[in-house]
């Protein structure tokens, strides 16, 4: 990981980046389960899956996200840190063997107005699976140092 300081003015409306892609694996469904507590059958019981609309174990939505967007996750900006994420949504479902990779476009920047010398930066982050389909939509919001 290298370090990319950057002030607020440098970010530009439009501007995309794509991150690597990464492989969901079954040990992925068990270790998440593991860390949030969450068993719920849709994503540890197959057998009940067998009888769901999507016939398969289907990821939390939470590793979906953890993982999505840790793939963003590529630099360090000095100047700048999560301040939050706004519009969460999963629009399809992440299966045991999906290649997912994260596309990032920046849509709005902000002067702060709760904090001299800051600006708000947002990332419409668009996780997709192999086939292109959206499965996780969210607005990451990072604040960001001003020149």
């Amino acid at each position: 990981m290298q370090e990319v300081p950057r002030f607020f003015e440098s970010f530009e409306i439009g501007e995309t980046r794509k991150t690597l892609a990464r492989t969901i694996t079954e040990t992925d469904f068990v270790v998440h389960a593991g860390h949030s507590g969450d068993f719920f059958p849709h994503h540890m019981d197959a057998e009940f899956c067998k009888t769901q609309p999507f016939g398969a174990r289907i990821a939390h939505g939470t590793m979906t996200f953890t993982i999505g967007i840790g793939l963003t996750a590529t630099t360090i900006n000095p100047h700048a840190m999560t301040y939050g994420y706004e519009r969460l949504r999963f629009p399809k479902p992440v299966f045991i063997g999906d290649t997912i990779h994260t596309e990032i476009e920046i849509t709005k920047a902000q002067i702060d107005p709760k904090r001299e010398g800051y600006g708000q930066v947002v990332e419409a982050c668009s996780v997709k699976n192999q086939n292109g389909e959206t499965v996780l939509f969210c607005e990451h919001i990072l604040l960001v140092k001003r020149e």
